[in-house]
């Protein structure tokens, strides 16, 4: 007689998945229990609730001895795991308040439990409620979806993509001109207009500066390792350029100016230099009328 029931029991523990350890996480905001398999668990869940003790079954499972652990955590107080006929039974002590939730994960080789505080959702019905000897409810279990991998490799693809398009756009842009000349428009070799374009790397800086009048000014500028001398009004005219005596004072410069006076009013006033010629003429004539 025994034998026919060894037998008649020996595919129930072909078939069951062998607990090989288990190990608990307690959270700020959780506690968790992790069971490993050897085999991925296939089988039932079920539980039940009284008075701050959950009582879980975990059918087609078995543990070769009794296991037990008490615990600080705020949500579980102590856990024992007893080896049964056809399942192990898992005994939790909690908090008041606290609830399970089972997951397998996704090669159900290990299965989480995990106690925390429930939330009650608001409803305008009464429930009933539910009696301390209740029958074991099955328990839902969810089972890990593979998605976090997929979601890392198509954010890389996105960096891979915003990359190389990163790359095309500094390719395809059109380079800057290195070059950056002074451009000459001149009817004497002192009275020429000048007109900056552009420099790579050395930048025009004033020495000097004063004004004539309201609208024009005469400046002194570095530009590379030569100084210009500019007449700046309606037209920017190009004076002189130095190189190696380049006025170092203010006064130095004021000097230059004044022995460049009469260039400077011919180039600011060249109507009154018209007129001259003719005045002249006319004072002429008449020292030659009173004369005679």
């Amino acid at each position: 007689m025994i034998r026919l029931l060894l037998i008649a029991l020996l595919p129930l523990v072909l078939n069951a998945s062998k607990i090989l350890s288990y190990n608990i996480y307690d959270r700020t905001d959780r506690a968790d229990v992790m069971i490993t398999f050897d085999t991925p668990y296939e089988g039932v869940i079920k539980q039940s609730v009284s008075n701050s003790i959950i009582t879980i079954k975990l059918i087609d499972a078995n543990i070769e001895s009794f296991k037990t652990k008490k615990l600080s955590s705020k949500f579980l107080h102590s856990i024992s795991i007893t080896p049964m006929s056809g399942y192990t039974q898992i005994v939790a002590s909690v908090a008041p308040s606290v609830e399970l939730q089972a997951s397998k994960t996704s090669d159900a080789y290990g299965l989480r439990l995990r106690f925390h505080l429930s939330t009650p959702t608001p409803s305008t019905k009464t429930k009933t409620p539910v009696p301390s000897n209740n029958p074991l409810a099955l328990l839902p279990t969810k089972q890990d979806s593979g998605m976090s991998q997929s979601y890392y490799i198509v954010i890389a693809i996105l960096i891979i993509g915003i990359l190389i398009l990163i790359y095309l756009k500094k390719k395809m842009a059109p380079k800057e001109s290195k070059t950056n000349k002074w451009t000459y428009n001149s009817s004497t070799q002192n009275n020429t207009q000048m007109q900056r374009t552009s420099k790579g790397d050395e930048n025009v800086s004033i020495r000097f500066q004063k004004n004539i009048d309201s609208s024009s000014s005469v400046v002194m500028l570095d530009f590379g390792e030569q100084s210009y001398l500019v007449l700046m009004g309606s037209n920017n005219i190009l004076l002189d350029k130095f190189t190696d005596d380049k006025p170092s004072t203010q006064d130095e410069f004021e000097s230059i100016l004044r022995n460049r006076q009469e260039d400077l009013d011919k180039l600011i006033n060249p109507k009154k230099e018209a007129k001259e010629p003719l005045q002249a003429y006319k004072e002429r004539a008449a020292s030659i009328s009173y004369e005679a």
